[in-house]
């Protein structure tokens, strides 16, 4: 796995993103014109609830051939694909150890490895950067950023892209792939928060120039809105879905019938985005303050959930822009408030320019 670095790879044979969540398949291939970038073709498709549950693909006929449908939308024709991999199922830690020579900390990493994170050494896929950026005070050490994904779901995803046609050419982790999409290349002395909130989780990643350092889930999403609704007003789910798309949380300030159904979830969100800020900020220590906070994902459309937020935290929250590394000759073809919903597959295809 490259987990890291920006356009890594050879732009001479064409590459696509694939962003798999549990509830649909994108999909995205960017290419350049000269000085400019261009979406070569996008496309998104659904998946029955079920298909992907946890990170684990529990049906990949059925995933294989989404993606197959939404490849036929976009049209894309290679078959050379980076694909996400869910955070929830990731190790990402950062380990300080002493100055030593490059093979001596090779063998240093394994005994990170096997200290930190709940799986052998030999069951894991991982991938480590010393920092260029010091985290640590002590100049007789350094910081190293250790990523690890177990290799029985490394080899999952294989084996569902060979069942679609496709060659994994690499993988990254969904949030380090919106980190390439959502902050400015080579951005120094900020930390940033971003706020995932998809289909059936939110994730939290504090970055500390560019490189995250913290990562967390919760089972909380924009269905936990809709469920809400539901349940409150005793209507179906898909009647509560239109009104969480029509009226978002409510209107916190009439605390009208909509924002008393939702305010629950939404305060719960409040409280573990607090938790998340918190554990960085007296916990880890790496800066003395989060900067910002960029929101990304179908929920962060979802009418007040960012200025409820933003008075709940303290902070100006703002809608991510998944095209702020791009230079566009003319308006890309997603408006910025859809391609919040695809900054991970654009992180994923921005490789590849």
């Amino acid at each position: 796995m490259s987990i890291f670095s920006k356009k890594i790879i050879d732009p001479t044979p064409p590459y696509f993103g694939l962003d798999i969540s549990e509830l649909s398949i994108k999909v995205l291939q960017m290419t350049r014109h000269g000085q400019y970038d261009a979406v070569y073709g996008f496309a998104s498709e659904k998946i029955n609830s079920g298909m992907v549950k946890g990170g684990d693909i529990e049906n990949i006929d059925g995933v294989a051939a989404a993606i197959s449908r939404a490849r036929s939308k976009a049209g894309i024709s290679t078959k050379n694909v980076i694909c996400s991999l869910p955070e929830s199922n990731a190790f990402l830690r950062i380990v300080t150890i002493p100055q030593m020579r490059d093979d001596e900390v090779t063998e240093a990493i394994k005994w990170e490895i096997e200290a930190t994170i709940p799986l052998s050494i030999d069951q894991v896929y991982y991938d480590w950067q010393v920092l260029d950026r010091r985290l640590t005070t002590d100049k007789r050490q350094i910081d190293v950023i250790i990523v690890a994904v177990s290799k029985k779901l490394i080899n999952q995803y294989i084996k569902l892209l060979k069942k679609a046609g496709l060659t994994a050419y690499g993988f990254e982790i969904d949030l380090v792939a919106q980190t390439n999409s959502l902050l400015r290349d080579n951005e120094k002395g900020i930390t940033t928060m971003i706020i995932d909130i998809g289909d059936k989780s939110t994730s939290f990643v504090i970055t500390v120039d560019n490189i995250p350092v913290f990562t967390s889930s919760i089972p909380l999403s924009s269905e936990s809105m809709t469920k809400s609704i539901e349940q409150t007003f005793g209507i179906t789910y898909k009647e509560a879905e239109k009104i969480k798309i029509m009226y978002g949380i409510g209107s916190v300030l009439k605390n009208d019938h909509v924002f008393q159904a939702t305010k629950a979830v939404v305060e719960n969100f409040a409280t573990e985005a607090q938790k998340s800020i918190d554990f960085y900020l007296e916990g880890l220590k790496y800066t003395n303050s989060i900067d910002r906070i960029i929101m990304c994902g179908g929920g962060a459309r979802m009418s007040g959930i960012a200025p409820y937020l933003s008075r709940r935290l303290g902070y100006n929250i703002e809608i991510g822009n998944p095209w702020v590394n791009m230079n566009f000759k003319s308006v890309p073809p997603i408006d910025r408030d859809t391609a919040v919903q695809y900054a991970t597959v654009i992180g994923l295809a921005s490789k590849t320019i």
